[in-house]
């Protein structure tokens, strides 16, 4: 099939050109991001893949639909940038990667943890100055201390199991608890206030939907730990952006460990190092000592990124053969949710 493939980079490149081996498929590259702008560069193709910074509302997915697009193949587990009611309306089906690496997402979250707490990105640049004073970079042990995972699918049990590790005591929240961490870990399903209450770090691994949007508010902010260590690879819109910033001016944060951000479209896997920086709040986010953002990497390790061409392109390929779509995102399914 002719495949249009937006938003790529050298890694998305190299991973789908060589899995592509397999399915013998028709791809186009492209760097630019899929908005309504860009919808037209569909046109010839029968399938668009996209990627979590491009953005399928009503406008661009009508675009889509008039130029012969059939597939909308996203090469993402989440579609909070699509919009599903548009596309049913107009006879799009979507498909995902529904998982490529658990590993790779709560390894990323655990790393960003230990460099939060032993400072080691300060660290890092302070003997680069050949500065080896060890002012500044007192952290704390992770045996005993408590870590609250919420969302427990298979990110969520890969981080619980990391965590359990070091010894941390896990406390969870899930709609649907997963009895094998209890069973295996001792870990405790608790409502989200317990979790903010008692937790040192807190991890978050859920989807964004109209219930979790800024899940971490003020009011949350406000209930925890005073020095709680707040860890992002989920969606950048779980927690309100100027809300942390104030938890963190007063120091009742600790730390966050950023790899998604609310407003990452069109800054994130970009290169802006010779431009301004234009939003204020991630600017300001990137003045603390105890932040570190990472641009939504969590997902880059050489195994996801085969498992994300392999899967996306065999989602295509049950499309052109006209099998059931076992990685459709129904939006029936979504809205009963």
């Amino acid at each position: 099939m002719r495949v249009v493939l937006f938003d790529t980079h050298t890694y998305d490149r190299e991973s789908f050109t060589a899995s592509n081996e397999g399915f013998g498929h028709d791809l186009t590259l492209l760097e630019p991001r899929l908005t309504r702008e860009t919808a037209a560069l569909a046109a010839g193709h029968e399938v668009v893949c996209a990627f979590v910074n491009d953005r399928l509302d009503r406008p661009a997915l009508q675009v889509l639909q008039g130029s012969g697009v059939r597939l909308i193949a996203l090469r993402s587990a989440g579609y909070n940038h699509v919009d599903l009611v548009a596309a049913a309306d107009l006879g799009l089906p979507i498909v995902r990667v529904p998982e490529y690496s658990p590993y790779a997402v709560a390894e990323h979250a655990a790393g960003l943890v230990l460099a939060l707490n032993r400072k080691i990105h300060r660290a890092y640049a302070r003997v680069r100055e050949w500065n080896f004073s060890l002012d500044g970079l007192v952290g704390f042990d992770l045996h005993g201390k408590t870590v609250g995972v919420i969302g427990t699918g298979r990110i969520g049990r890969a981080a619980a199991h990391i965590f359990h590790g070091f010894g941390c005591g896990i406390l969870a929240h899930d709609v649907r608890p997963e009895p094998t961490l209890v069973a295996q870990l001792g870990v405790r399903y608790v409502d989200l206030a317990e979790i903010y209450r008692e937790s040192h770090i807190i991890s978050l691994h859920v989807p964004l939907t109209p219930s979790t949007h800024h899940l971490i508010d003020a009011n949350a902010l406000s209930s925890m730990k005073r020095g709680v260590v707040i860890i992002n690879t989920g969606r950048g819109a779980l927690i309100d952006s100027r809300a942390l910033i104030g938890a963190l001016k007063t120091s009742h944060v600790g730390g966050a460990g950023l790899d998604v951000y609310e407003e990452e479209a069109g800054v994130f896997f970009r290169d802006l190092s010779n431009q301004v920086l234009q939003d204020d709040v991630l600017a300001r986010l990137l003045t603390f000592p105890n932040v570190l953002v990472t641009s939504h990497q969590a997902f880059l390790t050489k195994e996801a990124l085969a498992n994300i061409a392999s899967t996306t392109l065999s989602n295509i390929t049950a499309f052109e053969r006209g099998e059931v779509l076992v990685n459709e995102v129904r939006v029936d399914e979504v809205l009963l949710r």
